[in-house]
């Protein structure tokens, strides 16, 4: 039993009776918002007898399965020859840079080519961690001046992408402040910058979340989404916290499904979203 249903087990296995008090709020603590906890607790309180730990860890576990999509398939290079396109945006401090490398590693472990922009251009350790990254991992980097247009590095990137025939071009954009409508603007920027060259570019739109923020990430996803139409999240720290309840939360309110799971810090604790795995494993 994964780390957040053998905490929900502990805490309702040694009650005489289910305090339903206590069992809202843990599994609103869990990121799992009122709605999907009170759909849980209604269903729960409606079976008419006494409720085991097995019942709210059943229950709930069952719940979360519904709401969480299918498994999606990858990514796979374009039949045109043109490059796959992969817009990684996210704010500071959610492990934004080292998904956009750990993706690129993914991709390249399947046969596939792929160059990395380093369009975080205003934070130069940014453009500095991603470098090491693709020294370390083999892979291609594309980069501009310090405080360089993050949409010219985009464009340049992508230039160059085409040229080579590479199958897929990473960009790793700017930590948005999610409130700074500015910051927003230019990714509506990189967005048109791209379509010069492909005007279905960009293919994929990922948004980074740290899985421990909680609502946090609700909101971020919401402005991002607004700013930037999303296809998926990349979900960040969910190395054993039981954390991972705000990817249901996203995927209910927005319908913004995980995509892919970072599970460690290694460049390999990286790996595609699929369902039965994260709610036996993951939450």
């Amino acid at each position: 039993m994964a780390g957040f249903f053998k905490s929900l087990y502990n805490k309702v296995i040694n009650r005489a009776e289910v305090d339903w008090d206590d069992l809202e709020a843990d599994l609103v603590s869990s990121d799992l918002g009122i709605r999907l906890t009170t759909a849980i607790i209604d269903e729960l309180r409606a079976l008419g007898r006494e409720v085991s730990a097995e019942d709210v860890v059943e229950t709930t576990r069952r719940h979360l399965a519904q709401r969480l999509p299918g498994d999606v398939p990858p990514p796979l290079p374009r039949p045109d020859g043109k490059p796959y396109v992969i817009l990684v945006v996210g704010v500071n401090g959610t492990g934004k840079t080292t998904s956009s490398a750990k993706l690129g590693l993914w991709l390249k472990k399947r046969g596939f080519s792929v160059i990395l922009a380093a369009a975080d251009t205003f934070r130069a350790a940014a453009v500095e961690q991603l470098e090491r990254w693709c020294e370390r991992l083999g892979l291609s980097i594309v980069k501009g001046n310090p405080n360089a247009d993050p949409s010219s590095v985009c464009f340049n990137a992508h230039q160059k992408a085409i040229a080579n025939g590479t199958q897929f071009l990473i960009c790793d954009t700017a930590g948005r402040i999610h409130t700074r409508h500015n910051l927003m603007e230019e990714l509506g920027k990189i967005r048109r910058t791209l379509a010069k060259q492909d005007e279905r570019a960009p293919h994929l739109t990922l948004l980074v979340v740290d899985a421990t923020t909680g609502t946090n990430a609700l909101n971020q996803a919401k402005e991002f989404h607004k700013a930037s139409p999303l296809d998926g999240l990349i979900v960040t720290k969910l190395d054993g916290s039981g954390k991972g309840g705000i990817a249901v939360t996203i995927h209910d309110q927005l319908g913004i499904a995980p995509r892919f799971l970072g599970t460690g810090e290694e460049p390999e604790a990286f790996s595609m979203f699929q369902r039965n795995t994260f709610v036996e494993e993951i939450l």
